[in-house]
């Protein structure tokens, strides 16, 4: 996935826009080849391009039952977490590494795929419940709440909610991958403004891209 590198170019926040400290990103998605490049894997795929960018490895580290690494974007240290439970569990991984390390619920930034959004829509949440997806859900039960953002990765949706499980476990079309990873370029173009604070802005360049 040939992604154009991160823009460090930040403005100063004013005190409305001011958000916690993002310290984890989390990356859902299935472990395995097999699904590797299914479209419920949407958040390994930027947390993979993230670390990358960044010259940062995976390294599969058993007692955060998930593989980490640790990178420093725009002069804050990050770690990078894909949890390898397979989706229904990620709140094992997730609890497991924010726990040990102390870091708050809103601190933590979850990327997953989401069937509400069109492919190659990118949103931003501070907080809200599991819409419907195991992976979240597992996550609140396991952290105890839902106080953590989310970055939402369009994928589409079938049109028929009996064929959705099978559809997030499907490769995506050429035309329909090519927008969620350009959906990736332009999340990861906008998160060191999420680490300076500035979370509106973030939110409403999001907002105002459009899809091809």
């Amino acid at each position: 996935m040939l992604i154009r590198s991160l823009s460090l170019e930040q403005d100063t926040p004013t005190m409305a826009e001011q958000a916690p400290v993002l310290r984890l990103v989390v990356g859902l998605g299935n472990p395995g080849p097999e699904y590797a490049q299914t479209r419920h894997n949407a958040g390994f795929w930027l947390v993979d391009e993230l670390g990358r960018q960044q010259n940062g490895y995976f390294r599969p580290e058993a007692r955060y039952h998930g593989e980490t690494c640790r990178i420093t974007l725009a002069g804050h240290e990050l770690w990078l977490l894909k949890p390898m439970t397979y989706m229904n569990r990620s709140g094992q991984a997730v609890a497991a590494l924010a726990r040990f390390h102390k870091i708050p619920l809103p601190a933590i930034l979850v990327v997953h795929d989401d069937l509400d959004l069109p492919p190659g829509a990118v949103r931003l949440k501070r907080s809200g419940g599991h819409g419907g997806h195991n992976g979240l859900r597992d996550l609140i039960t396991h952290l105890g709440g839902n106080d953590f953002a989310r970055l939402r990765l369009g994928i589409g949706h079938p049109g028929d909610s009996r064929e959705v499980s099978d559809y997030v476990l499907r490769r995506a079309p050429r035309t329909e991958q090519e927008r969620v990873e350009q959906a990736i370029a332009d999340a990861l173009r906008e998160l060191p403004r999420i680490l300076a604070g500035q979370w509106e802005r973030a939110t409403q360049a999001q907002h105002r891209r459009k899809i091809d």
